[in-house]
């Protein structure tokens, strides 16, 4: 039986949780794994709650609905509040720092603080790159994918519109990736 990890990439819309999630599915899509995406957002396109969940297998999966993940992202209080106890025992939370101010406090997986939407308006004069920043620092400590892997993955997958941001995405993928607590 090979690994499966099952991801929650949660905030509010408009931070892009669900091109997060969609970019984990496609990753484990090209290096030939079963994956799942499923989006949840509220009714609002922008600043209601948005999370996606991403299961990621080197087996078939059963069922695309799980209720505690082994990996998640979050992107505001909200979320982590939500999501921070649900985490299985062993587990990694991703936290956006610059928005999350409480520390999770469970002892039984590995957290990490990234300063992802100050990172990513400092460096590209807008916080819209956050999601990326926290991806690199997941997929580093996660060994989900490796950087290359991802990297040719968002090569493959951005639309001709959105060629132009792949630049920037590299970066922001690097700097979370290379980010130190």
């Amino acid at each position: 039986m090979g690994k499966t990890n099952s991801i929650v990439a949660a905030g509010f819309g408009g931070q892009g949780m669900l091109f997060a999630g969609r970019q984990l599915a496609l990753t484990g899509m090209y290096l030939d794994k079963h994956v799942t995406w499923l989006p949840s957002y509220g009714a609002e396109s922008r600043g209601g709650t948005s999370n996606c969940t991403v299961i990621v297998s080197d087996d078939p999966i059963g069922a695309p609905v799980v209720s505690n993940h082994n990996i998640a992202m979050v992107m505001n209080l909200p979320s982590f509040l939500k999501f921070s106890v649900l985490l299985k025992s062993g587990g990694y939370l991703f936290c956006d720092s610059s928005l999350i101010h409480e520390k999770c406090g469970r002892d039984d997986i590995s957290s990490f603080y990234i300063p992802a939407t100050a990172i990513a308006d400092k460096e590209f004069g807008t916080p819209k790159a956050a999601n990326v920043v926290m991806l690199g620092k997941l997929i580093k400590e996660t060994a989900l994918f490796t950087f290359d892997e991802f990297v040719m993955s968002m090569e493959k997958s951005l639309s001709e519109s959105k060629k132009n941001l792949l630049d920037m995405n590299i970066k922001a993928l690097r700097l979370g990736f290379d980010y130190a607590e």
